[in-house]
Order: structure tokens, then C-alpha cells, then sequence
């Protein structure tokens, strides 16, 4: 069964993105070449990218329609399959595109079961926060920025009970960042 993993950037005070959508110029303090490495590491594993509707949106425009960056990791987020989970129609133009129709918890059912690579989420703090409730994650993995923001769109919502994690990894970065990964226990 193909593994549900959650992968993001925050701040050092749990912010993914700043107080305005698409607000990510912290990502800069933690971006280098280990971080660009892993990156691309972790893209070779993605059989299926799972969005939200605002993240689908937001990454569609930035890879596919104003195409600001080439090179492997360009080229390996515009070929993998990507599953959008919106209940509002959404046009999904970028390659390898499709919403998840019908009911969210047999739709991710469906694409755990389905053979092939792991399943990513990217940013999609909403969706991540469905996905935990419903205890469907299996690992979640985040990069520190090294900054305090004061400010943001929180990555965790806030759950309806605890969520507890064993800690798989711990890897700091010559920039300052650390990328951690933890196993969700008890789901």
C-alpha cells in the first residue's frame, strides 16, 4: 500500500506561508543546495501529488502557465500525476492533472491502493489538516526555516485531539534549516 506522506516548509513558529497567500519569501532562508538535493531526492519517490484547491492553483501557475523554473525538479513536478481534492469545480490544465471525484475518504483509499510510488502533499494545509483527522497520513516531513515570522497561515491547524509522531530523521542544513521526518503512530 502506497504511503501518504506530508512534506512542507515552516517557519520556526509553524508558519507555511506568511500573511498573505503565496507569501513565501522565507523559503529563501533555508533554500540552498542540500535542500535543493533532498528535493529532488524526494521527488524521484512521488507516484501521485494530492492538492488542495488553492495549492493546486497556486503551483499549477507557478510550474505550468509562468513556467519560472527548468531542470529536474521543474521537469519532475510537471510529469507526475497530481490529484486535485476540491469541492468546487477547478480546472486542471497542468500535465497529469485530474480532481479526485466523488467521496475524499474511498477516493484516497482508492489511490493508496492503486500500485506505484508514494503519495505526496505539498503546502495544502487544509487538506492536511481532513487528512490527519481522518488518520489517513502516515509520515510528515517539514523543513525549518530558520526565521521567526510573528505572523502566517499556520501548517497545523488546530486537531481535534493529538496527533502523536515517532521521529524518524533529523538533518540540519548549512543554511540553518532542519528537515524532520516523523512516523504518525496510532492511526
Amino acid at each position: 500500500m502506497r504511503q501518504i506522506i506530508i512534506w512542507d516548509m515552516m517557519t520556526l513558529d509553524g508558519y507555511f506561508e506568511g500573511s498573505k497567500p503565496w507569501d513565501l519569501g522565507f523559503h529563501e532562508t533555508a533554500w540552498g543546495k542540500e535542500l535543493e538535493d533532498f528535493s529532488l531526492e524526494q521527488l524521484k519517490d512521488v507516484g501521485t501529488l494530492l492538492f488542495g484547491k488553492r495549492t493546486y492553483e497556486g503551483m499549477a501557475a507557478y510550474w505550468y502557465k509562468e513556467k519560472k523554473e527548468t531542470g529536474a525538479i521543474a521537469d519532475l513536478m510537471n510529469s507526475v500525476e497530481k490529484v486535485v481534492v476540491s469541492s468546487a469545480p477547478i480546472e486542471t490544465q497542468w500535465n497529469n492533472s485530474r480532481l479526485l471525484e466523488g467521496d475524499i475518504v474511498e477516493g484516497i483509499k482508492a489511490l493508496k491502493n492503486k500500485p506505484g510510488k508514494d503519495i505526496y502533499v505539498f503546502g495544502s494545509a487544509a487538506l492536511t489538516a481532513e487528512l490527519l483527522k481522518l488518520k489517513m497520513v502516515d509520515e510528515i516531513r517539514v523543513c525549518i526555516a530558520p526565521i521567526v515570522l510573528g505572523a502566517g497561515n499556520p501548517l497545523f491547524k488546530s486537531p481535534a485531539e493529538s496527533i502523536n509522531l515517532k521521529l524518524l530523521e533529523t538533518r540540519p542544513l548549512k543554511t540553518g534549516g532542519v528537515i524532520l521526518r516523523y512516523e504518525v503512530i496510532g492511526k
